[in-house]
């Protein structure tokens, strides 16, 4: 049932938000009347201005009017918007944003930290434990593993230590040190002095690791002594001996530093992700001997509540502690003597207990009890820590505010967003107002109010086309949107593929996967679908991933610019399981996943695809260019030849300002352009290199319509939905799902092989149903060549066109992992078990 606009006071002007004149990004001097106390819905195309309208306009001068109002020194502590680019705006409430933001960097951020549960179950245990006799009270902090009060003295609260063993620094035992036997030194010059060095010390390097003294083997990899020693290259020791007798100068003096030494002070002082995370490889990490992997001094742990210790509390799904919890919220767990002797002690586990209970509620309400308190941010998609704030929004009862939110829907299954909207309702009936980005049909159609932003991406977009409540829309032709909402926009569901075999995995083991079978069709497209928590990422993402890149015998690839490991990364959890047949078929893995294709603007979508090289060699074949003697070094802003020196390429310079966030000016020199002059005096077609990575795909497409290498990258990121990205869009403004999308274009535009196995998780996140159909035209022309496709994915679309659908399930958690229905999506909708089954027989029709 479509709800009615709001109530409007006799003025028409109290009940409204009133945008003049915003500019941020496309948005072409936009002006627009939104409702308060509403469930506002921005729709739009991929790259249409509805985040910039939602999120760069309306939070961002939210923001900016609350952080007037707080002491200057104060303001250094929120991560502050810009100003942003817009006339006026009347009737604002103050805003809270909820983003689609990654996980922290570090494992010490949980579920428990992020709800504030983990405040509460410490205090429970510190004041309504019980103790062992004659302990003194712990007090809430020292049940924390990140202070120095809890954690603990031997692992420092990590709850594992890290050591370098002979194994892990020498993997091949057959081979000399002269053979770099020892693979933990460095490559290069410096592991080359280091074996000289041992040679000036008189050290057998020629002879196998294995058939060594054990003395010479343990002190060449653990000693703490650092000798300085002449070196000699290419001397064996008896000529050392002699060239240091007859005083013959040495080439240098060298130090020896021992293979452990090495690995440590490497991992610890390194500023380079890439040499930490090789050293990282050298590195064994084994399970806390003092507290057992639960990173608490023995004095919290020795203190219990229900029969449990706060750290095996911590670890239980959250169903499972509101199910303890709520008799102790009841009053019922204490008997009558025990209530009457520690009176205090009843109230004080009864109050927290129905706190604790009160807050648990919603967040089961919200799909989320399969997590435990413990689970660490970086293991969890974006979608769930977003409902994790939400759940602490909905729980803190403010009234009056504007809550904007990002695709609060993306990772959701259907049953998921049900859960989601009741949330959102709580909400607004606490008379909130919402304002939400969004493309999940499902939650389009619960608005009160539509705000259309189009018609097309990038340059073609930046206008609202339509603002007021969703029945209105149907009469706006212009919009996408509408298409989907009012025409049932999907085309009928093809006959599914016949396999070339299958691709069977056998007794798969990690998180909820317990001895697992299971088949997937080649030269298929498969998704794996089952609601949020299930195991399907478990069971795609990493168990089949890792267990075919091992039969192939491949090595996953790391990113070139990710974090780098830290000795608080999480450990992955022990993986089970087998191939049993059907690589035949498989001769290449392509995992395409969601993590950033850069960490620094220097990263763009030009650089990343290798567009950029052919459009540089373009600019060097010029006239003007070859007169010079320029190559296409000379177009790179990363080169000191071609660049501007003084914003070093970047394009900008960081303003300092004491109490304001720093403010990023466009260089004053190149004014934003990236290349100094004299490279900027080149052009081709009229145009200089600055300019044309100013330019989106789609205006690229059409200037190098004469250049077919070029125009092959562009079409393709075209395919994928990526026509509104600027070629010099730098990573860091990427959201996941493009910088997914931006890897598959990148795999796309390669000569087509056939017979590689292609793995998305979630590949449709941030995707308007226009764009999706998009999507799902290439992932079939994937599969037309040859390949084979595997799709994690909630999107009904694509999961009724697949060939093959595998619901895991049939809840999340302990209550997940399983194989709920196998078979075409007709078949998969007629299952009982399935919760997917009636929302894919609704697409179905």
């Amino acid at each position: 049932m479509l709800a009615t606009r709001p109530a409007m006071t006799d003025n028409g002007q109290s009940g409204f938000v009133h945008v003049r004149g915003a500019r941020v990004h496309n948005l072409k001097s936009v002006d627009v009347e939104i409702p308060r106390d509403a469930l506002v819905v921005f729709t739009g195309v991929s790259g249409s201005g509805k985040s910039s309208l939602a999120f760069g306009t309306l939070y961002a001068e939210a923001q900016r009017r609350y952080l007037e109002s707080v002491a200057p020194y104060a303001r250094r502590l929120f991560d502050q918007m810009g100003v942003p680019e817009v006339d006026a705006i009347d009737g604002l409430p103050p805003a809270v944003a909820l983003q689609q933001q990654r996980g922290a960097p570090t494992s010490r951020s949980s579920v428990g930290s992020v709800t504030t549960l983990s405040n509460l179950l410490r205090m429970l245990y510190s004041r309504g434990g019980d103790y062992p006799p004659g302990q003194d009270i712990v007090y809430a902090e020292g049940f924390s593993p990140n202070t120095p009060q809890g954690a603990c003295p031997n692992c420092h609260g990590l709850g594992r230590v890290y050591e370098v063993t002979e194994q892990s620094m020498v993997p091949d035992d057959s081979l000399t040190i002269r053979d770099r036997a020892i693979a933990a030194w460095p490559p290069a010059w410096h592991g080359q002095n280091l074996r000289d060095i041992l040679i000036t010390l008189g050290y057998d390097v020629d002879t196998p690791w294995r058939d060594l003294p054990k003395k010479d083997r343990q002190w060449i990899l653990f000693t703490d002594e650092q000798p300085q020693v002449p070196v000699y290259p290419g001397y064996t020791h008896d000529e050392v001996r002699r060239a240091i007798r007859k005083k013959e100068p040495p080439a240098y003096m060298g130090t020896f530093t021992s293979a452990k030494r090495f690995v440590l002070h490497t991992f610890a002082t390194t500023e380079s992700a890439m040499v930490r995370r090789r050293v990282a490889r050298y590195m064994v990490s084994t399970e806390c001997p003092v507290c057992g992997g639960k990173r608490l001094k023995r004095e919290a742990l020795s203190v219990t509540f229900a029969g449990l210790d706060i750290a095996e509390m911590s670890r239980l799904p959250m169903k499972r502690l509101a199910e303890i919890m709520k008799p102790v919220a009841d009053g019922k767990s204490l008997g009558k003597r025990a209530t009457a002797e520690h009176p205090e002690q009843a109230m004080v586990r009864q109050r927290i207990a129905q706190d604790l209970c009160g807050r648990l509620h919603v967040l089961l309400d919200l799909g989320l009890g399969y997590l435990a308190l413990d689970r660490s941010t970086p293991t969890m998609s974006p979608g769930e820590l977003q409902r994790l704030r939400l759940a602490t929004q909905v729980r803190s009862n403010l009234f009056g505010v504007v809550y904007v939110l990002d695709e609060p829907s993306a990772g959701l299954h259907p049953a998921d967003t049900e859960a989601l909207l009741r949330a959102l309702d709580r909400l607004k009936a606490s008379g909130n107002t919402l304002f939400v980005v969004e493309h999940e049909l499902d939650v389009v159609r619960r608005a009160d109010w539509i705000v259309d932003v189009g018609p097309a991406a990038g340059e073609l977009g930046g206008r609202v086309l339509y603002s007021g409540p969703p029945a209105g829309l149907e009469r706006v032709r212009e919009s996408h949107t509408r298409r989907w909402l009012f025409d049932g926009g999907r085309p009928a569901p093809r006959t599914p593929r016949v396999p070339n075999g299958w691709l069977r995995l056998a007794d798969v083991t990690r998180n909820n996967l317990h001895g697992l079978d299971v088949a997937f069709p080649v030269g298929a497209l498969t998704t794996v679908t089952g609601v949020s928590g299930s195991g399907k990422s478990t069971l795609v993402s990493q168990a089949l991933v890792e267990l075919v890149a091992e039969e192939l015998g491949h090595e996953i690839a790391d990113e070139a610019e990710g974090e780098p490991p830290s000795l608080e990364d999480v450990a992955p959890a022990p993986l089970g399981g087998h191939v049993v047949g059907g690589t035949a078929g498989v001769r290449r893995l392509v995992p395409v996943d969601q993590k950033p294709i850069g960490r620094t603007p220097r990263s763009n979508l030009a650089t990343y695809t290798g567009l950029f090289d052919h459009v540089r060699k373009l600019f060097a074949a010029t006239k003007t260019a070859r007169a010079r003697k320029y190559d296409a070094g000379r177009f790179s802003f990363n080169v000191a030849k071609g660049r501007c020196e003084n914003c070093e390429g970047e394009g900008f310079v960081s303003v300092e300002l004491l109490f304001l966030p720093s403010v990023y000016a466009p260089c004053p020199v190149c004014h934003g352009a990236r290349y100094n002059a004299k490279t900027l005096e080149i052009t081709y077609r009229g145009r200089n290199v600055a300019e044309v990575l100013g330019m989106t795909v789609d205006a690229a497409r059409d200037f190098f319509a004469d250049d077919p290498p070029v125009c092959r990258s562009l079409d393709v990121l075209r395919e994928v939905g990526l026509g509104y990205l600027r070629l010099g869009q730098p990573a860091t403004e990427l959201s996941g799902g493009e910088a997914q999308r931006i890897k598959l274009a990148t795999e796309l535009q390669r000569a087509t092989r056939g017979n590689t196995l292609y793995v998305l998780d979630e590949p449709t996140t941030g995707l308007h149903p226009s764009d999706v159909e998009k999507l799902l035209t290439q992932l079939e022309r994937l599969v037309d060549a040859g390949n084979t496709v595997i799709v994690v994915e909630h999107d009904m679309h694509v999961i009724a066109r697949s060939d093959w659908v595998i619901d895991i399930g049939p809840g999340a958690g302990d209550e997940g992992g399983r194989v709920v229905a196998a078979g075409p999506p007709a078949e998969v909708a007629r299952s009982k078990a399935s919760r997917t089954a009636p929302y894919l027989a609704r697409e179905l029709g």
